[in-house]
């Protein structure tokens, strides 16, 4: 079948390790393919994703073919597959807009890793970009709290014609405004914040939809987690965190039987600890009542390397994406947004959305 083609619209670990998943399971075989939720998903295998289009704003790596800088520092996720040749694709300036923290502006000995000897591209710029490419589908992967940068890729997607997939916490899809924009273009869109594999947000939403299937009263919960990845860097301002943690909280009231008070539910990242680079480490603790109103608890550690964790859904939101764009869909593709992501326009249980999300790559719901 004939590559995938994406740009990507951030280069850093998340997008390090979809990369290295393409080129990774190009040399395996469906028995020995690890780590997927999918080996086929309409004919598509995670190797037949291509990268034709990237962006960023850090001057290591813009310049830079892709498939170095993906290794490039802040990027610090780990390194599973090294042997990647050169893409012959460039990563291009990107708009900055709020896609950076203030603190984060010199946060290292090089001064400022902004690269200003390139000029940031307009509207026009970027479609053009993306347009010449070839690509069929905007991946964005920009840091937590950048509102005004994913509106605009947003918008760079519509006037480009190409499936848009938010991996992250920026309402666009959840969006009734943004969801007509697509669906009158008849431009597929998956999202909004993508949820990872088996990370802190499936965990906990199995857990309290457990508690409803088994009769117990979920009275109070938090969910908390540090890592030493720039992204947790970039949460260290509060003001940009508003949006995520209404995706995470969402993502778990949705399944409880009764909705919780918002003083008995505290989700959202908690700390930076440098040291731990892409590791993320998430305490759980759930307390409730069971037959009798005999009191309970569970308290759990999860700990997960954040990034390829990510990459092992976007792969199959990729392809879910190619599928829509194959059969003429556009708009809102709800069974991928509801299994793929925290905070989609319409929230479904875990094991429902799999199963719509089972239908539509079978061809029997959009």
């Amino acid at each position: 079948m004939k590559p995938i083609k994406i740009a990507i619209v951030g280069i850093g670990n998340c997008a390090s390790s979809l990369i290295q998943g393409i080129h990774y399971y190009r040399d395996k075989t469906a028995g020995e393919a690890i780590g997927l939720m999918h080996w086929d998903i309409g004919g598509y295998r995670p190797g037949d994703i291509e990268v034709v289009a990237a962006f960023d704003i850090d001057k290591r790596k813009v310049g830079r073919d892709v498939h170095a800088a993906i290794f490039a520092n802040p990027n610090c996720t780990t390194v599973f597959c090294s042997n990647i040749p050169p893409s012959g694709v460039t990563v291009r300036m990107g708009k900055i807009l709020d896609g950076i923290a203030e603190h984060m502006a010199d946060y290292n000995d090089e001064a400022t890793f902004i690269a200003a000897d390139a000029s940031e591209p307009d509207e026009a710029a970027v479609v053009a970009a993306i347009r010449e490419s070839g690509a069929e589908i905007l991946a964005n992967y920009l840091p937590v709290g950048s509102e005004q940068a994913v509106r605009f890729y947003a918008g760079c997607a519509l006037k480009a014609g190409v499936a848009y997939i938010n991996n992250m916490p920026v309402f666009i899809a959840s969006n009734p405004q943004w969801a007509k924009k697509f669906a009158d273009n008849n431009i597929p869109i998956i999202g909004d914040d993508i949820k990872s594999q088996l990370g802190a947000t499936i965990t906990h939403r199995m857990l309290t939809d457990l508690f409803r299937k088994r009769g117990v009263k979920l009275e109070r919960t938090y969910q908390l987690n540090t890592g030493g990845n720039t992204d947790f860097l970039n949460m260290l301002s509060r003001k940009r965190l508003a949006s995520k943690k209404i995706s995470k909280t969402e993502a778990v009231q949705s399944v409880a039987e009764t909705r919780l008070q918002d003083k008995n539910i505290h989700i959202g990242p908690s700390d930076y600890v440098p040291w731990q680079k892409d590791n993320k480490v998430c305490f759980l603790r759930m307390e409730g009542k069971l037959f009798g109103d005999v009191p309970m608890h569970i308290e759990m550690r999860l700990s997960v390397e954040d990034s390829p964790n990510s990459a092992g859904v976007a792969i199959d939101a990729i392809r879910c994406a190619k599928l829509a764009l194959d059969r003429g869909i556009g708009g809102i593709l709800e069974a991928p947004s509801a299994y793929f992501c925290k905070h989609p326009p319409r929230q479904f249980t875990d094991d429902e959305a799999f199963q719509k999300m089972e239908d539509f790559i079978n061809g029997d719901a959009s």
